[in-house]
């Protein structure tokens, strides 16, 4: 058998979804965020699932 490692599936899902979400949540006329503090904890993990996908990539 291989102990081969995988991306971590859930966190491709958040990555996908919250980049999405990001996208459409910015205004681009005004170059704002319709909701900022909602946005904020948008970003924020999706910065965050980002480094743990990235970091389970480096590691392999």
């Amino acid at each position: 058998m291989s102990n081969k490692k995988r991306q971590p599936f859930p966190f491709v899902i958040i990555t996908i979804v919250l980049g999405w979400i990001i996208f459409k949540e910015f205004d681009f006329e005004n170059l704002k965020f319709e909701k900022p503090i909602l946005a904020i904890v948008y970003i924020l993990t999706f910065l965050m699932s980002s480094y743990f996908l990235i970091k389970n990539f480096k590691e392999e």
